[in-house]
């Protein structure tokens, strides 16, 4: 379909939480295109969420198959409808960036461990990397941004290192 643009921050569309899908139509699936095409065309980007292109249904796609912190136990490539973090365990604290806050990076505490049931009563076990990528992207569907988990702002957030082009 079309690598879309994406949201940067303010743009209030990315404070709103997102409707759930009901409907599962060819207009999904070409939502579900868009942020495929939109993921692929940013080099090192491991998920994407539908609000992040201006579509505000609960819809996110996670791929940390071809990123160097790809355990054993992840998934791959997933699409997440509907998406809801059952269950969470552990805490880790790692450091997350973002393509509406492409400037930034951030030390954030995620659980390594979380239980999601999406779509169709599917279920998804995520850890380590996989799980904090699975919740940074339910965020986006809740509203939720990155910085707003950041214990301090003063010393937890740091300018993205820019790569030599």
């Amino acid at each position: 379909m079309a690598v879309c643009e994406v949201l940067l921050v303010p743009d209030a569309r990315l404070k709103k939480a997102c409707d759930f899908v009901e409907i599962f139509d060819e207009n999904l699936r070409a939502v579900i295109q868009d942020l495929e095409d939109t993921r692929s065309a940013s080099p090192d980007c491991v998920g994407i969420a539908a609000s992040q292109i201006g579509v505000l249904r609960r819809v996110a796609i996670v791929d940390t198959s071809a990123h160097k912190k790809h355990g054993a136990a992840s998934s791959g490539h997933m699409v997440l409808i509907n998406p809801i973090i059952t269950r969470r365990e552990g805490e880790r604290e790692g450091r997350e960036g973002c393509l509406s806050l492409p400037d930034f990076t951030a030390n954030v505490r995620r659980a390594m461990l979380v239980e999601d049931e999406t779509g169709a009563r599917k279920y998804l076990v995520a850890q380590d990397f996989e799980a904090v990528v699975v919740q940074h992207e339910i965020d986006h569907l809740d509203g939720i941004l990155f910085l707003d988990r950041v214990a301090n702002l003063a010393t937890d957030v740091f300018a993205r290192k820019q790569s030599a082009k």
